[in-house]
C-alpha cells in the first residue's frame, strides 16, 4: 500500500512509484565474491578507523556496481551525523549530472558519537545504493521510498550477510 502522499502524486510520479514498487530484489552474481569486503568494512567499524571504513565501503560499492554493470559511484564515510529538525541524518544519495553521483554515510550518532552498528550502517550503505541502482540499473525517473525499494535493501543486505545463526560473515 503506498503512502499517503501517493494520492497528491502527478500521473507520471505514480507510474515511477509503482514501476519501483514493483521490483521486489536485486539479484547479485557472484555476491560471494564480496564477502571479505563485508568483513573487511565489519572490522573497521569495530576498531573505529574511519579511513578504513570508507576505503571498505567504497571497495564494496564499486564492487556491487561492477557485479550489475552500473556507473561507479563516489562514497564519502563522514564522522558525526548532522542534525536534522527532528532526527539524525544517516546517509545521502546525491546527482547532479555533471560528475560521478555521490554517496555519504556517516559512522557515528549524532547524541553519543558513538560507531553505529555494522548492521545498521551496511543498511544505510545499501539503502544508498539502492537509490544508484534505481536511476543506473532499473531506468527510474525518480527513487521513491516504496515497499519494493526496501525490499531490495533487504534482498542486497541477504546476499551480503548470509544468515549464519550469528551476525558474522561466513568466508
Amino acid at each position: 500500500m503506498p503512502f499517503a502522499y501517493y494520492r497528491s502524486l502527478s500521473r507520471k510520479d505514480k507510474a515511477t512509484y509503482d514501476a519501483s514498487d514493483r521490483v521486489s530484489s536485486v539479484a547479485l552474481p557472484r555476491a560471494e565474491a564480496l564477502h571479505p569486503i563485508v568483513d573487511i568494512l565489519r572490522q573497521s567499524l569495530e576498531r573505529d578507523d574511519r579511513v578504513l571504513v570508507e576505503a571498505a565501503a567504497a571497495q564494496l560499492v564499486l564492487g556491487i556496481g561492477a557485479l550489475l554493470e552500473v556507473d561507479p559511484v563516489e562514497v564519502k564515510v563522514l564522522a558525526v551525523r548532522p542534525a536534522l529538525r527532528s532526527s539524525e541524518l544517516h546517509g545521502l544519495y546525491t546527482r547532479d549530472g555533471k560528475g560521478r553521483p555521490r554517496i555519504q554515510v556517516w559512522m557515528r550518532t549524532l547524541r553519543l558519537k558513538r560507531v553505529v552498528a555494522f548492521r545498521t550502517f551496511l543498511r544505510t550503505l545499501l539503502h544508498e545504493v539502492c537509490h544508484h541502482l534505481d536511476y543506473a540499473l532499473f531506468g527510474l525517473e525518480d527513487s521513491f521510498h516504496t515497499q519494493g525499494f526496501f525490499s531490495r535493501e533487504s534482498s542486497l543486505f541477504k546476499q551480503l550477510v548470509p544468515a549464519s545463526g550469528t551476525d558474522r560473515v561466513v568466508v
